[in-house]
Protein backbone atom coordinates (compact mmCIF):
# COMPACT_ATOMS: atom_id res chain seq x y z
CA UNK A 1 0.00 0.00 0.00
CA UNK A 2 2.67 2.48 1.01
CA UNK A 3 4.52 2.04 -2.29
CA UNK A 4 1.30 2.43 -4.31
CA UNK A 5 0.47 5.63 -2.44
CA UNK A 6 3.98 6.98 -3.01
CA UNK A 7 3.70 6.25 -6.75
CA UNK A 8 0.42 8.14 -6.95
CA UNK A 9 1.88 11.10 -5.06
CA UNK A 10 4.97 11.15 -7.31
CA UNK A 11 2.82 11.85 -10.38
CA UNK A 12 3.78 15.43 -11.20
CA UNK A 13 1.40 18.03 -12.62
CA UNK A 14 -1.59 15.94 -11.57
CA UNK A 15 -4.05 17.36 -9.09
CA UNK A 16 -5.04 14.79 -6.49
CA UNK A 17 -8.08 15.25 -4.29
CA UNK A 18 -8.24 13.27 -1.04
CA UNK A 19 -11.80 12.93 0.27
CA UNK A 20 -12.25 11.90 3.90
CA UNK A 21 -15.28 9.69 4.47
CA UNK A 22 -16.64 8.22 7.69
CA UNK A 23 -18.70 8.61 10.81
CA UNK A 24 -16.63 10.28 13.54
CA UNK A 25 -19.07 9.01 16.17
CA UNK A 26 -18.29 5.36 15.39
CA UNK A 27 -14.67 4.79 16.41
CA UNK A 28 -12.49 3.60 13.51
CA UNK A 29 -15.18 4.43 10.94
CA UNK A 30 -14.12 8.08 11.28
CA UNK A 31 -10.49 7.46 10.32
CA UNK A 32 -10.95 8.81 6.77
CA UNK A 33 -12.15 12.11 8.25
CA UNK A 34 -9.20 12.17 10.66
CA UNK A 35 -6.73 11.67 7.80
CA UNK A 36 -8.26 14.29 5.51
CA UNK A 37 -8.25 16.84 8.32
CA UNK A 38 -4.49 16.32 8.78
CA UNK A 39 -3.50 16.67 5.11
CA UNK A 40 -1.55 19.80 4.15
CA UNK A 41 -2.81 21.15 0.83
CA UNK A 42 -0.37 22.00 -1.96
CA UNK A 43 -0.71 22.90 -5.63
CA UNK A 44 -1.06 19.18 -6.40
CA UNK A 45 -2.85 17.93 -3.28
CA UNK A 46 -6.29 19.05 -2.19
CA UNK A 47 -8.54 17.70 0.54
CA UNK A 48 -12.23 17.62 1.27
CA UNK A 49 -13.95 16.16 4.32
CA UNK A 50 -17.43 14.83 3.59
CA UNK A 51 -18.04 12.52 6.56
CA UNK A 52 -21.00 10.22 5.75
CA UNK A 53 -22.64 12.16 2.92
CA UNK A 54 -20.35 12.02 -0.10
CA UNK A 55 -23.40 12.11 -2.37
CA UNK A 56 -23.95 15.73 -1.30
CA UNK A 57 -20.50 16.68 -2.61
CA UNK A 58 -20.58 15.17 -6.11
CA UNK A 59 -21.02 18.56 -7.82
CA UNK A 60 -18.31 20.19 -5.71
CA UNK A 61 -15.84 17.36 -6.35
CA UNK A 62 -16.45 17.47 -10.10
CA UNK A 63 -16.13 21.28 -10.10
CA UNK A 64 -12.69 21.04 -8.45
CA UNK A 65 -11.59 19.04 -11.51
CA UNK A 66 -8.92 16.86 -9.91
CA UNK A 67 -6.99 14.51 -12.16
CA UNK A 68 -7.39 11.78 -9.57
CA UNK A 69 -9.90 11.31 -6.76
CA UNK A 70 -8.79 9.32 -3.70
CA UNK A 71 -11.55 8.33 -1.29
CA UNK A 72 -10.16 7.72 2.21
CA UNK A 73 -12.40 5.44 4.25
CA UNK A 74 -12.47 2.39 6.46
CA UNK A 75 -13.05 -0.77 4.44
CA UNK A 76 -13.67 -4.26 5.78
CA UNK A 77 -11.08 -6.33 3.94
CA UNK A 78 -11.42 -9.15 6.47
CA UNK A 79 -7.80 -8.54 7.51
CA UNK A 80 -5.97 -7.38 10.64
CA UNK A 81 -6.95 -3.97 12.03
CA UNK A 82 -4.83 -1.21 10.52
CA UNK A 83 -4.24 -3.06 7.25
CA UNK A 84 -4.61 -0.64 4.39
CA UNK A 85 -4.73 -0.82 0.65
CA UNK A 86 -4.92 1.65 -2.23
CA UNK A 87 -7.01 0.20 -5.01
CA UNK A 88 -9.34 1.07 -7.85
CA UNK A 89 -12.89 1.61 -6.64
CA UNK A 90 -14.06 -1.15 -9.00
CA UNK A 91 -12.24 -3.67 -6.78
CA UNK A 92 -14.34 -2.77 -3.73
CA UNK A 93 -17.37 -4.99 -3.18
CA UNK A 94 -20.56 -3.12 -4.08
CA UNK A 95 -22.21 -2.84 -0.70
CA UNK A 96 -23.41 0.02 1.40
CA UNK A 97 -21.45 0.32 4.63
CA UNK A 98 -23.84 0.83 7.54
CA UNK A 99 -22.74 4.41 8.15
CA UNK A 100 -22.91 5.48 4.51
CA UNK A 101 -26.00 6.24 2.51
CA UNK A 102 -24.62 4.92 -0.77
CA UNK A 103 -21.86 2.51 -1.77
CA UNK A 104 -18.50 3.91 -2.84
CA UNK A 105 -18.61 1.90 -6.04
CA UNK A 106 -22.01 3.27 -7.03
CA UNK A 107 -21.19 6.90 -6.18
CA UNK A 108 -17.89 6.70 -8.09
CA UNK A 109 -19.84 6.33 -11.32
CA UNK A 110 -20.93 9.97 -10.91
CA UNK A 111 -17.41 11.38 -10.95
CA UNK A 112 -15.65 12.66 -14.06
CA UNK A 113 -12.18 11.42 -13.07
CA UNK A 114 -10.48 8.15 -12.08
CA UNK A 115 -11.33 7.08 -8.52
CA UNK A 116 -9.12 5.18 -6.07
CA UNK A 117 -9.98 4.07 -2.55
CA UNK A 118 -7.45 4.29 0.25
CA UNK A 119 -9.08 1.78 2.58
CA UNK A 120 -8.11 1.10 6.17
CA UNK A 121 -9.29 -2.04 7.97
CA UNK A 122 -11.19 -1.00 11.11
CA UNK A 123 -11.11 -2.90 14.38
CA UNK A 124 -14.15 -1.29 15.96
CA UNK A 125 -17.07 0.63 14.44
CA UNK A 126 -19.24 0.85 17.54
CA UNK A 127 -20.28 4.19 18.96
CA UNK A 128 -17.31 5.98 20.48
CA UNK A 129 -14.94 8.76 19.54
CA UNK A 130 -11.60 6.99 20.05
CA UNK A 131 -9.65 5.30 17.27
CA UNK A 132 -8.03 1.96 18.02
CA UNK A 133 -4.23 1.94 18.22
CA UNK A 134 -3.57 -0.13 15.07
CA UNK A 135 -5.84 2.02 12.94
CA UNK A 136 -4.43 5.27 14.33
CA UNK A 137 -0.84 4.11 13.69
CA UNK A 138 -1.70 3.36 10.07
CA UNK A 139 -3.41 6.74 9.72
CA UNK A 140 -0.32 8.54 11.03
CA UNK A 141 1.90 6.71 8.49
CA UNK A 142 -0.46 7.70 5.67
CA UNK A 143 -0.54 11.34 6.79
CA UNK A 144 3.25 11.46 6.98
CA UNK A 145 3.61 10.09 3.43
CA UNK A 146 1.04 12.50 1.98
CA UNK A 147 2.52 15.52 3.75
CA UNK A 148 6.16 14.83 2.74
Amino acid sequence: MIENLKKVLEQKNKKKLFVGIGNVLKSDDGIGVYISNQINETSEIQKLTVEVSIENYIGKINSLKPDLLILVDCVDFGKQAGYCELLAVEKIKDFTINTHNISLKRVSELFEMPVLVLGIQPKKVDFGDMYTDDVLQTAEKIIKIINQ
